[in-house]
């Protein structure tokens, strides 16, 4: 306990006085002392706010090497639809992770220790790259899975758990505690894609040069450009893009990089992934410095029970309402991975230039993820929300109508960073929303975040390399549309409770 001198006016002496103030002196100088009841020191606030600043940039680097990997999959391995179907199985085994592995793992070894060991499970979907063969590419792709759920689930759970500690320190909200830990953690998470796209970019373009390929022609045509266009191969990308039709086609842009820039990829991902691991060792505190007293609700459970505790809380009408908007989450983030990746960037510009189209997509998502946290304070969360669901729908209208070519560069940028921007605010809020509406359930309620997440990236991934684009976007606009109306639902049915509960607080006073 800090004493303090306002409490013990009127029972010490001065003398007593005096050495309770030497006492106080002596305690609270050291910078983040914790008591025997559970007080914090003056400083522990800023102690906190390392954690999670340590903790995004553990994750923004492991990430640099995840989805700098994954963004290129669709293209670099796209015979026989090889990455593709490895992210099937990163997403499918997910699935499964969330169910059986999260509070297991847990409990096991601490939020912080899983966290460190999940990474550590990533590190072979890396290492197949220098091989790629199914057989080596789709056990990578299951032990990522496998390790995502204790992983995300850990993630949540540590913020959510020193997001509380820090609300009774400063006195502020909960809900804006947690919102605000979470827009700092994905501002971190989602420059990955800046650094990750920075790296593949640099190596996939470093050496090309414009001369002509006088080895390989078409009629009279002899650059890659005058290639694409004699087969007018931009009739076939787009939303018209069918990977058969492409195939035909032989699209000059699609020509995988040479093995030599891909293993050197590789390598520099793998060297972050360590680096990762090492930084959440030594750098993040244990959560058993802030959760003293405090019971998730998934605590002890573990395999079918703890599948028991994530069937039954899809009882509660919030959790079914959500769903589908959380499932949304996961199906646009493997649009942009896969088809926007192939269907547009690779097809209409080169595969080289997914790296730079995507770093637009990272900045952009990084700067919302923070932003949006200060904004929903003034407007709250469902003017941010309609903003979102009115720039996807137009986003998805668009990719509908525009066909790629190289003239249009800019757009190929915009359509990126305005698909960051959307894909930040659903992460960020819906995040959000688990712990402001399941408060004490974390396990249980993350799990079926990321269940759910991960089903709408699996079946996006799974139907990828049999049906067109234009179907694709139409089956994601129907989602968007389902997601939003259980969203709205949600947030009315809160405002009519808060409205109901204030009109009891009037009657009773």
């Amino acid at each position: 306990m800090v004493y303090t001198i306002s409490d013990k006016l009127e029972k010490f002496s001065e003398p007593q006085l005096a050495m309770e103030t030497k006492f106080q002196r002596v305690r609270t100088d050291e910078d983040d002392v914790i008591d025997g009841t559970g007080g914090y020191g003056r400083r522990e606030s800023w102690r906190i706010w390392k954690n999670v600043l340590v903790i995004g940039f553990a994750f923004m680097i492991h990430f640099t090497a995840f989805w700098g990997a994954s963004n290129l999959q669709s293209s670099i391995n796209a015979e026989a639809a090889l990455g593709t179907f490895t992210l099937a199985a990163i997403y499918g085994s997910l699935i499964l992770s969330n169910i059986f592995l999260p509070v297991i793992v847990i409990r096991w070894l601490g939020a912080k220790w899983t966290i460190a060991v999940a990474f550590i499970t990533y590190m072979p979907f890396l290492a197949a790259q220098f091989y790629p063969r199914f057989y080596t590419m789709i056990p990578g792709g299951l032990a990522v899975g496998f390790g995502g759920g204790p992983l995300w689930c850990a993630k949540c759970t540590y913020l959510t758990i020193i997001s509380e500690a820090y609300a009774k320190i400063t006195g502020a909200g909960s809900d804006i505690a947690v919102t605000r830990f979470f827009g700092v953690f994905f501002m971190f998470y989602q420059f990955s894609q800046v650094w990750g796209n920075l790296i593949s970019s640099a190596v996939l373009s470093s050496g090309e040069t414009n001369e002509p390929d006088t080895n390989t022609t078409y009629g009279n045509a002899t650059t890659a450009l005058e290639r694409v266009i004699a087969l007018d191969a931009f009739e076939f990308c787009g939303a018209n893009f069918c990977p058969d039709t492409v195939q035909e086609a032989t699209n000059p842009n699609l020509k995988p990089p040479s093995v030599e820039k891909v293993n050197t990829i590789t390598g520099i991902y793998l060297a972050c992934m360590i680096a990762a691991c090492v930084i959440v060792a030594f750098g993040v505190d244990s959560p058993k410095r802030y959760d003293k007293g405090r019971k998730g609700s998934g605590s002890g459970l573990s395999g079918l029970k703890l599948l028991a505790v994530t069937i039954k809380h899809l009882k509660n009408p919030y959790q079914i309402l959500i769903l589908p908007i959380t499932m949304f989450i996961g199906a646009e983030q493997a649009f942009i991975a896969a088809d926007f990746n192939s269907a547009f960037v690779s097809c209409g510009w080169g595969i080289s230039n997914i790296g730079f189209v995507m770093i637009c997509f990272g900045v952009c998502n990084g700067l919302a993820a923070i932003v949006i946290g200060s904004v929903i304070k003034i407007t709250g969360r469902s003017p941010v929300i309609c903003l979102a669901l009115s720039l996807h729908v137009a986003l998805i209208v668009t990719l509908l109508i525009w066909r790629p070519n190289l003239e249009e560069k800019l757009t190929y940028f915009l359509i990126a960073g305005l698909w960051g921007f959307c894909d930040a605010v659903w992460l960020v809020q819906i995040n959000s929303l688990y712990g402001i509406l399941f408060p004490g359930k974390e396990e249980a309620s993350y799990s079926n975040f990321r269940l759910w997440e991960s089903t709408g990236s699996v079946i996006t991934y799974a139907y990828s390399p049999y049906l067109c684009v234009s179907i694709k976007l139409y089956l994601l606009l129907c989602l968007l549309i389902i997601g939003a109306a259980g969203y709205t639902t949600v947030e009315y049915m809160e405002w009519k409770s808060k409205r109901k509960a204030d009109r009891r607080r009037e009657v009773l006073v």
